[in-house]
């Protein structure tokens, strides 16, 4: 049976700040604002760099992002994309041009 590394977290008080910002984009209430901006700019929601720079995460997220090690930085896009796959169906299919993997 496959079982994922557990890679540790160096700096969890980011780590956690720079999550709790994910976790309230994806928050049930927020996500419909979040799926719109991705695609009224017409890009997909994959695009974890795009959206974190936009400040659409939060305006304090890219600056939390640059500040955690490269692992942490990995560790947060993994977390990210299992958000981005964890929104229901029915907003995946309103929003399907967001999550469509061509441009």
């Amino acid at each position: 049976m496959y079982e994922q590394a557990t890679i540790a977290v160096q700096d969890e008080k980011t780590y956690a700040k720079l999550h709790s910002l994910l976790d309230a984009a994806f928050d049930a209430r927020d996500v419909d604002v979040l799926l719109s901006r991705v695609a009224k700019s017409k890009f997909s929601i994959r695009s974890f760099e795009e959206v974190l720079n936009r400040g659409w995460l939060g305006k304090e997220a890219p600056a939390l992002y640059g500040a955690l090690s490269v692992s942490d930085q990995g560790l947060t896009r993994e977390r990210y994309l299992r958000l981005v796959e964890k929104v229901p169906g029915e907003l995946r299919q309103k929003y399907f041009k967001a999550y469509a993997y061509y441009a």
